[in-house]
């Protein structure tokens, strides 16, 4: 979680050696536990229904055993504190509770099954048949609303992504965007400076890689990032360098068709500069948000790129996933020793500060800067922990993806049947059987890696993916670092 800064909590209430403060509770007494939603480093979620009324609602369970240190009990407690007080307020999902027994912390919050934002998109598509710049404004003033709410109670959010949002049902006319994951989120206080790296790779504000002293603009920077990516299919920067000293520009050819005052918002919130970055408040006022975005469609080249850039990072990473499990004993002997020695409290993942102590401890040369790239790249769903095949995925990628034995099996992994070449039905079992997408990504991704277009994908061009990761028509990185 790596996330602290949570209110004292009154002493009335406080109950001794508690994560909560509050005296323990049987769950099982007042909901019955449904099935898995998400699972995380920290903490996995759960649908559950509520036995006195009927109704259903998510619940995420953290095992204490995670908790071990005081700053994560901590920032477990802001989490809920601050679910409480941005309660009752549209675009925010909404805390029913906290509970604590003798082995997890629970939290049970409505329940937001309406998917994605990407899942929207296709929605949106299939109902009038286009996507257009009035449907991105309308999702993305969802999204700013939220962040004008988390400012405006002191709280920055300190990671906006598209997973981090989701729609509350179904009903394409009502449902209703809301932000989901408070895990990271801090109340500002005064004459406290907040440093810690955090945020997702892609969505990271500048400031945080530079290590300065930041505040709420970095959750402008993030939600500008997703707007440039909601409109043209791409994030406007690939790498940590990128962030720091590359130009922002418009130049793919999705961008040919989009309105000058959608590029003026998206150059207003992404200053490189916080003190120049437009606040939640200028970004509603816009007149692209309020009135001038055009309703005609977008590009289709955006839809397919959208699709692309969310599958792609998904085969990589399941292809990394794939070389770690064949590794023979013998060669990550090394880094099974080392995991084992970092996760200090046999929870069987570890946290960046274990991370970075641990490298430390093996006398590791690596910089902060590499160490936080290793978690990121490791970090698969973004929770702020790694477990142990992610680790090993990660610091393979970093020293032995080159060779091309493992690139090899990891290859005849996805080619069921010998032939030297992926088809989309290969593909396409390889992510089911990992829970990772369905035909349509697996068409996707054949499109995206085939630069023969012959409808499949070789070696060679495997190969490419994995080394590079260049394939994107901008040359966007679409996997790790």
């Amino acid at each position: 979680m790596g996330c602290c800064g949570s209110k004292t909590l009154p002493p009335s209430d406080f109950v001794q050696g508690t994560v909560l403060g509050k005296p323990l509770i049987d769950l099982n007494k007042l909901y019955s536990i449904g099935k898995v939603l998400g699972k995380g480093g920290f903490g996995t979620t759960y649908s559950c229904q509520e036995l006195s009324t009927g109704k259903t609602y998510a619940c995420k369970s953290i095992p204490k055993r995670k908790l071990s240190k005081e700053e994560d009990k901590k920032a477990v407690n802001t989490e809920i504190e601050i679910m409480k007080d941005l309660s009752g307020v549209s675009n925010i999902v909404q805390i029913k509770g906290s509970y604590e027994d003798k082995k997890s912390v629970h939290i049970v919050m409505e329940l937001c099954n309406g998917g994605e934002l990407y899942d929207k998109i296709d929605a949106l598509v299939k109902s009038h048949s286009y996507y257009s710049e009035k449907d991105a404004a309308e999702i993305f003033t969802s999204i700013v609303n939220a962040v004008q709410i988390c400012h405006s109670a002191n709280v920055i959010h300190r990671d906006l992504k598209p997973e981090n949002f989701l729609f509350s049902s179904d009903d394409e006319k009502n449902a209703k965007l809301k932000a989901i994951d408070f895990g990271c989120s801090v109340y500002i206080k005064e004459g406290i400076e907040l440093k810690e790296k955090v945020a997702s790779p892609y969505y990271v504000a500048p400031e945080v890689l530079r290590g300065e002293s930041y505040g709420k603009e970095i959750d402008i920077w993030s939600a500008g990032v997703i707007l440039y990516l909601l409109l043209s299919g791409a994030p406007p920067f690939a790498t940590d360098y990128e962030i720091i000293e590359r130009k922002l520009a418009f130049e793919s050819q999705a961008w040919h068709s989009i309105s000058p005052g959608a590029k003026n918002l998206i150059e207003k919130m992404l200053k490189k500069d916080p003190k120049e970055r437009y606040t939640a408040l200028d970004v509603l006022d816009h007149s692209w948000i309020k009135s001038e975005a055009p309703d005609k469609p977008i590009d289709n080249v955006v839809l397919s790129r959208l699709k692309q850039f969310r599958a792609m990072s998904k085969f990589k990473k399941l292809a990394l996933k794939v070389i770690a499990e064949g590794l023979s004993e013998e060669e990550i002997k090394g880094l099974k020793k080392m995991f084992e020695e970092m996760d200090t409290d046999n929870s069987g993942s570890i946290t960046y500060e274990e991370l970075k102590t641990g490298l430390a401890k093996l006398g590791s040369k690596l910089s902060e800067d590499e160490v936080k790239q290793l978690m990121e790249a490791a970090d698969v769903d973004g929770n702020g922990t790694i477990d142990y095949i992610e680790f090993i995925s990660a610091t393979m990628h970093r020293h032995r993806l080159e060779r091309d034995e493992h690139l090899y099996k990891a290859f005849q992994y996805f080619d069921k049947d010998n032939s030297g070449h992926i088809t989309k039905e290969e593909l396409e079992i390889a992510m089911k059987e990992h829970g990772m997408g369905d035909e349509a990504n697996a068409k996707e991704i054949i499109s995206e890696v085939d630069k023969d277009n012959d409808g499949k994908i070789d070696y060679e061009e495997f190969c490419a993916m994995m080394r590079n990761g260049n394939l994107h028509p901008q040359g966007k990185l679409l996997g790790m670092h």
